[in-house]
């Protein structure tokens, strides 16, 4: 039975119909589960966020100079003369967003179980591990300009 209110119960079907839990060892393994998953999230997206700043940092400084009206009218492209190191770290933190992005749909769909239990272990892997990961600059000026929407 699909449920559209939110419901605590031991019972719940996650992601998939193999994905059943009908006791309580086999519902808290299923809420530690994802509360280890909304944590790699957390740490996936530190990291990627850390490798931006990175390949960013690369880009800026095997870059030639440009004007700064330049640079802000097309912040995307890379120069001429941009290194290979550059554009792999670009690649890097393209795929990097895609395992992020793949993650937090999967956290999504989880949470549209509409189980209280499953809601909890995200919603507490996610703060916890934010407070973990992302709290502290860690020495790093980062200027991000993603949403921070869990599936944005």
């Amino acid at each position: 039975m699909m449920h559209m209110m939110l419901y605590w119960s031991r019972y719940v079907t996650l992601l998939f119909d193999s994905w059943r839990t009908d006791s309580w060892p086999s519902y808290f393994l299923s809420l530690a589960a994802c509360f280890l998953v909304s944590a790699f999230y957390q740490y996936i997206e530190d990291y990627r966020i850390h490798f931006r700043s990175l390949a960013s940092y690369s880009v800026t400084s095997m870059a030639s100079p440009a004007p700064a009206a330049a640079a802000a009218a097309s912040p995307l492209l890379l120069k001429a003369n941009a290194s290979r190191l550059a554009r792999s770290g670009r690649l890097g933190a393209a795929l990097l967003f895609r395992l992020n992005s793949a993650i937090s749909y999967l956290l999504m769909l989880a949470i549209m179980s509409f189980n209280g239990g499953v809601l909890l272990a995200i919603v507490g892997g996610l703060t916890v591990c934010y407070y973990v990961f992302r709290f502290e600059d860690k020495g790093v000026a980062v200027v991000v300009l993603d949403n921070p929407c869990t599936c944005a």
